[in-house]
């Protein structure tokens, strides 16, 4: 039977350590071990996303580039500005942040479709020649940002709508 410690004794209880009578005290390992790690619980402050910009690629540049990205990234009217391989750059290589959300909801305007499955955006070439509830079968434009960075036209593809994209609003 494991032998307990009493704060008498002058154990201090942490892993590993035995007691007065020369026995290891599982139990004193454990409850030490937990007090341990109540000294570096997570704060609120460890779930808050941080607030300063930290660059991708942070290189040594010229003082006069900009270290910070420009707030006028932060308004919706310049993305109607843009052409679609801006919006399609945008989409693909700022993800998680505000400016591909916008790229979205702009490339959403302009008729462009996204594919959940595919992880490419689509666009009708002409109207389909099928459509059921479940899908839609015709010619589409398609971007491909994997092997192209360019549109490219796809006959007789099936879109099916468990794949659409559709909880963005415009």
């Amino acid at each position: 039977a494991p032998t307990t410690i009493s704060p008498q004794q002058g154990n201090d209880a942490t892993v590993g350590i035995p007691t007065s009578t020369g026995n290891f005290d599982a139990t004193a390992s454990y409850l030490g071990a937990l007090d341990e790690s109540f000294l570096h619980c997570p704060t609120n402050a460890d779930s808050e996303r941080q607030r300063t910009y930290t660059p991708r690629n942070p290189y040594q540049t010229p003082s006069s580039y900009p270290t910070t990205p420009s707030l006028a990234f932060e308004n919706p009217a310049i993305f109607e500005k843009l052409g679609t391989d801006a919006l399609f750059f945008i989409f693909y290589y700022s993800q998680g942040t505000y400016q591909q959300y916008l790229a979205a909801r702009e490339l959403k305007k302009q008729s462009w479709r996204y594919h959940k499955k595919y992880m490419t955006w689509f666009q009708r070439h002409e109207e389909p020649k099928v459509t059921t509830p479940e899908y839609e079968q015709g010619t589409y434009v398609y971007f491909d940002y994997e092997s192209g960075w360019c549109q490219r036209i796809k006959s007789d593809f099936r879109f099916e709508y468990a794949y659409l994209e559709d909880s963005l609003s415009i």
